[in-house]
């Protein structure tokens, strides 16, 4: 046998063992008690139609439904961040297993597509605006955005023009998430407390800096659970994009925030 072959025999055994190794670990892991927190679920768009430039954000109707539908099966009510921080000061009680539906950048479809399966089902759900984009093409107008927020949907800010707040200097970085808020409760939107990071990107400069304007939340992209122990600032947030493999790849994504939270991966 040639050493190429027996490298390739060699590396193959590793990953073979490496697999056997990690569902072991899996394994042991999913048989302890389900750690405490409930989960915060990223997503972007739901449309039928799927767009060329941002496939991989969009989660199609029916797929979203599927995902609802497990949801409900596993006994979650859905909550808004405003709900939490409500229950956090003792102003509310949660449900037992509550989860909070996010949907960043505020696209049009959000308002003639997603509204009318959450309205259907009676769910709540956040929506974070980047402000200078409302009332662009493909993105809610004023009308749709104030319309939507009477209809039981939260807004929160996705900052002024979406742009890693972490490679700015931290004036800058102020009147991103400044002027966002500014602009919405200006032109008639609830108070604005809650804020989602462009590209899930922040630092310790930034939840100063939103406190001091009087944000009380934001969300991360950091896979994990919440519970009222979570820095407010750094909520964990699970990423769920276009699915590759239906419902099964959502329930492996709802596994993966419950193991970062078990083995304290990128928590806060």
């Amino acid at each position: 046998m040639s050493k190429y072959m027996k490298f390739i025999k060699a590396a193959v055994l590793a990953i073979a063992l490496l697999a056997a190794v990690g569902f072991v670990g899996l394994q042991y892991l999913l048989s302890q008690p389900a750690p405490a927190g409930f989960p915060i679920l990223e997503y972007h768009m739901v449309q039928a139609e799927n767009p060329k430039d941002a496939y991989e954000y969009n989660v199609p109707p029916a797929e979203f439904e599927a995902q609802l539908d497990y949801l409900e099966q596993e006994g979650y009510t859905t909550i808004s961040l405003r709900d939490y921080l409500r229950a956090k000061k003792g102003l509310q009680q949660l449900p037992d297993k509550p989860v909070i539906l996010t949907f960043d950048d505020g696209y049009a479809t959000n308002y003639t597509e997603l509204l009318p399966i959450l309205e259907r089902r009676g769910l709540k759900a956040t929506i974070f605006m980047v402000g200078n984009d409302i009332g662009k093409e493909n993105y809610m107008s004023w009308d749709q955005l104030k319309d939507i927020q009477h209809r039981g949907v939260e807004i929160g800010s996705h900052t002024a023009n979406h742009l890693p707040l972490t490679q700015m200097d931290i004036n800058t970085a102020r009147d991103e998430v400044k002027l966002s808020k500014l602009l919405m409760e200006w032109n008639g939107m609830d108070t604005i407390y809650t804020l989602s990071y462009p590209n899930g990107k922040y630092n310790q400069a930034l939840t100063e800096v939103l406190k001091e304007e009087e944000y009380l939340a934001a969300v991360t992209g950091d896979a994990g659970l919440n519970t009222f122990e979570t820095n407010p600032y750094l909520l964990q947030r699970i990423n769920i994009p276009h699915p590759m493999f239906g419902i099964t790849e959502f329930k492996w994504r709802l596994i993966k925030g419950r193991i970062f939270t078990q083995l304290g991966i990128g928590q806060h």
